[in-house]
């Protein structure tokens, strides 16, 4: 399992990148009047530099692409339902997600600021969750009906 974990990791870390690096530009182009805006201003004041602070980001992102991989291999254990394994993955992802949504500024630094991005993170995880739940439930359904179709021709 460890090996899985670190393995997923590995896999994870450039993911996050490319996927932190691809939300810059959609936030640029919605918010940024066609600049290109690499982190958020508040981070470059309190790294001191714009590099500082996209180095910074970039190895967050990173991490955070690595963490939510490795915590993947929840969804291997059999042994658990779908409703513990959704549950602990939430969470190890989002004792992972809140600091790096902090120390990047990605949230307000307030308890407001801290619960409204965790509800927002919440009802994003639970959307993305919705439509893979759907998407698997919809194979499960074309694959038992193909096995149905295969019984039939058998007998």
């Amino acid at each position: 399992m460890l090996k899985k974990i670190i393995l997923r990791g590995l896999y994870g870390f450039p993911m996050g990148l490319s996927i932190g690096y691809t939300f810059t530009i959609i936030t640029s182009l919605i918010w940024a009047d066609g600049y290109y805006t690499p982190c958020m201003p508040k981070l470059v004041e309190l790294v001191g530099s714009e590099i500082g602070a996209v180095i910074v980001q970039a190895l967050l992102c990173g991490l955070l692409g690595a963490g939510c991989a490795g915590a993947s291999v929840i969804w291997d254990v059999e042994t658990w339902g779908l409703a513990k394994q959704t549950g602990i993955y939430f969470l190890l992802i989002s004792v992972l997600m809140m600091p790096i949504a902090y120390i990047t500024c990605w949230m307000e630094h307030s308890l407001t600021g801290f619960v409204n991005y965790l509800g927002m993170f919440a009802c994003n995880y639970a959307i993305i969750w919705l439509i893979q739940y759907a998407f698997i439930r919809h194979n499960i359904k074309k694959l038992n009906a193909n096995l149905h179709q295969q019984n039939r021709e058998t007998l």
